[in-house]
């Protein structure tokens, strides 16, 4: 009796595709701790590359300066939102890669574009997640025709690609790259191994045919992207879904865009008809207070190419001999520097003062021209004292207590006195050279200077 040969196994890195013979703690290739994943070892391939010993010819070599490039064309995808982030559509042969918490609207937003774009253009919706019933009824539960819309309920890739080839869209939806698996691997779908190989094929199927193709993927439990992050390097856009799915809001947050800005990002709103697209999203991240109230300030932000204005509460309250510091959409550690330096600077003390510091409506700040309006804030909570109506600031404080400018002032000057804003503090450097309709602008250059500029406005 022959006892068949027990299938060896492999341990592989989901952050860089490494793999390793046994279990570790940390990947042996990129340093990153608790990423290697069991999976079944594959074969090798005989005659998986060629070599010029075989007689394959070396491909042509172009100067750089000979070759011929033009701006890209984009098809709009019907979502204002949606091509703002993507830099102003879609690009044929681009691949896109968006990923976010399950139930929070990728796939609604993809078959609504998907939709809005049938009426130009051939699309094709692949779902490896639902049947073809349960996608045709969410069409119908949004109020989409989908009269135009080919849908394709499948897992196997090569029948996929076959597909692909046969239908030969302008724009596909893999919903989603982890439900995918291929014969050339024996790993499950969902292994490093099998997203990796679906991705790199399908993206090399989109830029010899000029598909565009939207990727679908899951995310862990920390927020990031399953799967190899090889994956984000292949494509060329990363999208990612945020916000609360308790909340009607949604935020779309490019990351990486070969074809745009990133850290561009695209507002939304649920409703019982879908996503729709929120004109002004600065209403989403002030609260509406009747009377100005202490420990609240508002914040002109820049995502990516549009600025926002974001309210900055601050409560600070007795802590004991033990503080806390807490921040929702801030740096911790950078809340904690800001407090030594109003300490040290401006002679303000929260030593023994509980300090939690908010961004309202969710939104996560992460450019250091938040600092002021965060001191700000904690200093008017803390005496109680209400900054006036119609008030804002930006700027970067330094550990020397300096107020440094902040990029495209002017831009986030002229947004906030078209939003009804009266009065600004900011660094000396983005002070405008004309006068500002309806905004008077007190310019300074440290931080005690700002807080003075407060206590005579009040």
């Amino acid at each position: 009796m022959v006892v068949p040969k027990a299938a060896k196994t492999v341990f592989t890195c989901r952050a860089c595709g490494g793999e390793s013979p046994k279990w570790l703690g940390k990947c042996p290739h990129c340093g990153e701790w608790n990423t290697l994943e069991e999976g079944l070892a594959e074969a090798p391939q005989k005659n998986r590359f060629q070599t010029l010993a075989t007689g394959a010819a070396a491909p042509a070599v172009a100067t750089l300066a000979d070759i011929e490039a033009a701006d890209v064309e984009r098809e709009s995808t019907g979502q204002e939102e949606l091509d703002r982030v993507l830099g102003g559509g879609l690009v044929a042969g681009g691949v896109v890669l968006i990923g976010g918490d399950p139930g929070i609207g990728k796939s609604t937003l993809l078959l609504q574009a998907l939709d809005a774009m049938s009426a130009r253009l051939p699309v094709l919706y692949v779902t490896g997640e639902e049947s073809g019933a349960q996608v045709a009824l969410r069409a119908r539960r949004l109020g989409l025709s989908g009269a135009r819309v080919r849908v394709l309920a499948e897992i196997h890739l090569e029948r996929i690609l076959a597909t692909l080839d046969a239908e030969k869209p302008a724009l596909a939806v893999i919903d989603s790259i982890q439900t995918l698996y291929s014969d050339q691997l024996t790993s499950a779908p969902g292994s490093v191994a099998q997203v990796r190989e679906c991705a790199a094929q399908l993206t090399r199927m989109a830029k010899s045919r000029g598909i565009g193709i939207v990727l679908v993927g899951h995310v862990t439990k920390e927020g990031a992207l399953a799967g190899p992050r090889v994956l984000e390097h292949i494509v060329d856009t990363v999208l990612y879904f945020e916000g609360d799915t308790h909340s009607s809001f949604r935020l779309v947050r490019a990351i990486k865009n070969r074809f745009g800005a990133v850290n561009e990002i695209g507002v939304f709103a649920m409703t019982e008809r879908g996503l729709k697209g929120v004109a002004n999203p600065s209403a989403i991240f002030l609260s509406t207070h009747g009377e100005p109230v202490p420990g609240s300030c508002v914040l002109v932000t820049l995502e990516g190419t549009r600025p926002l204005l974001v309210e900055i509460q601050a409560l600070v309250d007795s802590g004991g001999p033990s503080p806390r510091r807490l921040s929702v959409g801030l740096d911790r550690d950078r809340l904690a520097m800001l407090l030594a330096v109003l300490h040290r600077h401006a002679g303000v003390s929260c030593m023994d003062q509980d300090v939690f510091v908010n961004a309202v409506g969710g939104v996560r700040i992460g450019e250091p021209a938040a600092d002021l309006a965060v001191l700000l804030a904690i200093q008017g909570s803390l005496r109680a004292r209400a900054l006036p109506r119609g008030f804002i600031a930006f700027g970067e404080v330094g550990l020397a207590g300096e107020v440094r400018p902040a990029p495209r002032g002017q831009e986030r000057l002229k947004e906030a006195a078209k939003l009804g804003f009266s009065v600004a503090v900011v660094p000396k450097a983005n002070a405008p050279k004309k006068a500002i309709e309806g905004l008077t602008v007190h310019a300074v250059e440290r931080i005690e200077q700002a807080i003075d500029a407060v206590r005579s406005l009040a």
